[in-house]
């Protein structure tokens, strides 16, 4: 597959199937869009997410848009080829807490045959929370 075609396989239905049992999906992490240009996705805020201060930590915003760059990565890939997270960054612009609902938008910077980058926004409702940018290693 050259890096100009998509895998159109990459769906909402397939990534309820396989995130369940594992930790995106043990983080309640859900993906609502998949398409060639984006992706969408949201996590409930709950215990599982905070520090002990209360707020979301620093591991699950990366969790979460980590796995939105991960399923867009994926959408852009062959059967046969895979991909590892080789860099991220993340700034943490505002904070979340039980009860808040994190909504994300994945979108490419660039989808080469050896490497992809992927950056996701991260909203607290109206609110920018997160701006996370990772290059995926494509294997």
């Amino acid at each position: 597959m050259a890096s100009s075609e998509t895998n159109p396989a990459i769906t909402v239905a397939l990534s309820v199937e396989r995130l369940a049992g594992s930790f995106p999906g043990d983080l309640g992490i859900e993906l609502t869009e998949i398409t060639d240009e984006h992706v969408l996705g949201r996590m409930l805020i709950d215990h599982r997410h905070l520090h002990p201060m209360g707020e979301v930590h620093g591991g699950a915003w990366v969790a979460f848009a980590d796995t939105v760059a991960a399923w867009g990565a994926m959408r852009h890939l062959s059967p046969d080829r895979g991909f590892s997270t080789g860099g991220l960054s993340i700034n943490v612009l505002a904070t979340a807490r039980d009860g808040d609902e994190l909504s994300a938008v994945g979108t490419p910077l660039h989808i080469g045959s050896r490497t992809h980058v992927w950056q996701v926004q991260v909203h607290n409702g109206d609110r920018l929370a997160a701006h996370f940018v990772c290059t995926q290693i494509v294997i």
